[in-house]
């Protein structure tokens, strides 16, 4: 099973300095991968934790591709419905083809009603419209002409397609990950409950006769207590889990280094 960790890309962590050295420790660490996430307009009033600071999930992530040179690089999620569909096919070619096919691309629909609000579209409309943009995307990365709008078009650069791993809770977000997705993204789940959805993602990405799905896990470890955070990773392990994307709290980079340093401990890791 992988091992990924998030990253701050919002609020008072995310400045430069502080997201480039957590970046280095993440990568030093020896952990697969770094995930950060996707937030473009929060209201005053929804600004706690953050302060209403987001720094784009996309130019991070291109950002930190040239800043790390083997840790891959995670969305956890990108807001689908926010995005026009060919600019970001075109942008995540472009992240992919510069960053060495690092990159691992959660995909979710949304649900901060002011966040669409403020960009003049319909909530109610956002699996519909996230599935679209999905469709489009797989589209653009399975030929160089690609059709949009009756145009046709050459889609190039072409690099592989990164994993489209789908977010939300189950069963929509299980029949979207099959249907469109190479993997579903859940948030939170314990251990006895992915055993059973992991087996209803496989049933459906039978139906759609498609290879079974990987199943990325974004959850806190319990790394205060070495022993007990090495039970839930062997107990996710044992669920069926691909990958575990560990949630890191700090406030300052001590803070996020000391984490690694204690995820590295609980994997029988040695730090680079």
């Amino acid at each position: 099973m992988q091992v990924g960790v998030t990253m701050r890309n919002m609020g008072p962590e995310s400045t430069r300095a502080m997201m480039a050295d957590c970046a280095r420790a993440a990568e030093d660490s020896g952990c697969e991968s770094l995930w950060v996430t996707d937030h473009i307009a929060i209201p005053p009033d929804d600004a706690e934790g953050s302060g209403g600071r987001y720094v784009d999930a996309l130019v991070t992530l291109a950002w930190l591709a040239g800043l790390t040179k083997r840790i891959r690089l995670g969305a956890g999620v990108i807001v689908l419905p926010y995005r026009p569909p060919l600019m970001f096919a075109r942008q995540v070619a472009a992240l992919q083809e510069l960053s060495g096919n690092r990159l691992l691309l959660g995909v979710g629909i949304g649900w901060m009603k002011a966040e669409f609000g403020a960009l003049g579209i319909e909530l109610r409309d956002r699996a519909r419209d996230s599935e679209n943009v999905l469709r489009f995307f797989n589209q653009c990365f399975a030929s160089d002409v690609v059709e949009a709008n009756g145009q046709p078009f050459l889609f190039l650069p072409r690099p592989t397609k990164p994993p489209v791993l789908v977010g939300g809770r189950a069963p929509h977000a299980l029949e979207r990950a099959a249907q469109f997705g190479d993997g579903w993204l859940p948030m939170g789940m314990q251990p006895e409950a992915l055993v059973a959805a992991k087996a209803q993602y496989r049933r459906l990405t039978d139906q759609y006769g498609k290879s079974p799905g990987t199943v990325t896990l974004m959850t806190g470890l319990a790394l205060e207590d070495t022993g007990k955070a090495r039970s839930q990773v062997d107990a996710y392990a044992d669920a069926g889990v691909d990958r575990i994307v560990c949630a890191i709290r700090y406030r300052t980079f001590t803070e996020y280094a000391n984490s690694m340093g204690r995820l590295a401990t609980v994997l029988g890791r040695q730090p680079n």
